[in-house]
């Protein structure tokens, strides 16, 4: 689902599935999916504005835009409302942000009135962020909602066949089994 997901709004940004909000545990692949979206729009629509930020990132730009003054408003905001396509990681890290909650909340509103792409990454559903501003839950419920799940045994098994391939070291399918089984709740 997330793949398809993934695929159809990196393929037609704006058009289906908007805002896309995956989340899931940690070492999952969620900023791997945000990062394989931002190259295959860069490689198929270099003229389109892509940007990707953490939500840290998207903090401490505002912070900063407010101790420089009222004219430095204006840059922050055209910074994050002139883009096309908007990928934000780590949103969780807006619970008990106020200020942040509300400028995010306008942001997305004009991105959205705009016929732009809002693509958003969690370690956990909308509806268990702490601390957010309803008006934020039910524009991050808007689109679709998918959660990353931890791949099955076979899945896990074949990524680390892949990754001892491309490390050109031999190991018995046995112990990349095992391996597998025995592995911890992430992908790393």
């Amino acid at each position: 689902l997330i793949y398809a997901a993934a695929k159809a709004v990196a393929e037609n940004p704006g058009e289906s599935f908007n805002p896309l909000f995956i989340y899931g545990g940690t070492g999952l692949g969620k900023t791997h999916i945000l990062m394989a979206i931002v190259n295959h729009l860069r490689l198929k629509n270099p003229s389109k504005n892509v940007l990707y930020t953490t939500c840290e990132q998207f903090t401490n730009q505002l912070i900063d835009a407010i101790s420089r003054g009222k004219n430095n408003g204006p840059e922050f905001r055209n910074t994050f409302r002139n883009v096309d396509i908007l990928l934000i990681d780590d949103i969780q890290f807006l619970s008990g942000k106020q200020q942040t909650q509300s400028e995010f909340f306008h942001t997305f509103n004009e991105l959205i009135m705009q016929n732009k792409q809002i693509v958003i990454a969690s370690d956990k559903p909308p509806v268990e962020i702490d601390v957010l501003e309803e008006r934020l839950r039910t524009r991050f419920e808007g689109g679709l909602v998918a959660d990353v799940q931890k791949p099955e045994l076979e899945t896990r098994v074949a990524i680390l066949k892949k990754k001892s391939e491309e490390k050109k070291v031999v190991i018995d399918i046995s112990v990349l089994t095992h391996i597998a089984e025995k592995g911890g709740e992430d992908i790393r």
